[in-house]
């Protein structure tokens, strides 16, 4: 019997695809042409921060952010844009003209341009987002480039799941300087919110978060968690009445002993 070169040994039984096919950490997640997206970590940590974004001194009205949405920047070149992982825009209203949901953000009909960026960094969106490269005339600009320089976006924020790594960077003077944390989080004494790591568990996965905080640190709640925490005031404040009824029967119980009617005190 003669076989074709095209022939691949087969072991006896043949192994299960999970062990011979590509795993997950083998295979592109992402648009070639826009690395770093999608994936569970993309959905997951934009959505926490769409749901903490709270500045505490604007009208919830006003208040507009996005994740994973066109961002398109300047009118020299109006289909050029960039796609931020999440911002944040205040003196904006939710809907386009007070009509619309957006289908993109388009910096010249909008009143306001982004307050916050945050970049979520991948292996192959590093150059990108920090701009450690170059590029060339003919090609637009990086996001770096276009957040610092074109949009002046106030504040820029690059984190790292891979390194747990958070780094902040502050329009000054028309150039990004970088920023120093306070107690672990980046202040933003505009919007009285200040942005940092948190430990815990969103959507039942348990991990390092970047989250909304108050300026004094105070975790600003997403509606799951406002939730939970109504509920267990509730159960507290009905534990606590119990409790007072109690005493207050145990002491009428004692005074009747004493021959006092409680009733007639």
């Amino acid at each position: 019997m003669t076989f074709s070169a095209n022939y691949i040994p087969q072991s006896d039984p043949p192994l299960p695809p999970w062990e011979t096919l590509p795993t997950m950490y083998d295979l592109p997640s992402d648009n070639p042409e826009e690395p770093g997206l999608p994936d569970d970590f993309h959905f997951l940590q934009p959505l926490l921060l769409y749901l903490t974004f709270q500045p505490i001194n604007w009208n919830p009205e006003l208040v507009y952010s996005a994740a994973d949405l066109n961002l398109y920047y300047t009118i020299e070149h109006p289909l050029w844009y960039k796609r931020p992982d999440w911002f944040g825009v205040v003196g904006v209203q939710k809907l386009y003209k007070g009509e619309d949901l957006r289908l993109s953000y388009v910096t010249w009909q909008e009143p306001a341009k982004p307050f916050v960026i945050v970049e979520l960094l991948s292996p192959g969106t590093e150059d990108e987002d920090l701009a450690t490269k170059q590029n060339t005339t003919d090609k637009p600009p990086s996001k770096w480039e276009v957040y610092e320089q074109i949009l002046r976006v106030p504040y820029y924020v690059v984190f790292s799941r891979y390194t747990n790594e958070l780094q902040a960077f502050q329009l000054v003077g028309g150039h990004y300087e970088p920023m120093n944390l306070t107690d672990g989080r980046i202040l933003m004494p505009e919007i009285d919110l200040s942005l940092g790591l948190w430990q815990g568990s969103f959507r039942d996965i348990e991990r390092l978060w970047l989250r909304w905080f108050t300026l004094a640190g105070e975790l600003i709640l997403e509606p799951t968690e406002e939730t939970a925490v109504a509920t267990e005031r509730a159960i507290i404040a009905e534990q606590e009445a119990a409790q007072a009824k109690r005493k207050a029967e145990q002491l009428a119980e004692r005074l009747r002993q004493l021959g006092v009617n409680p009733d007639e005190i």
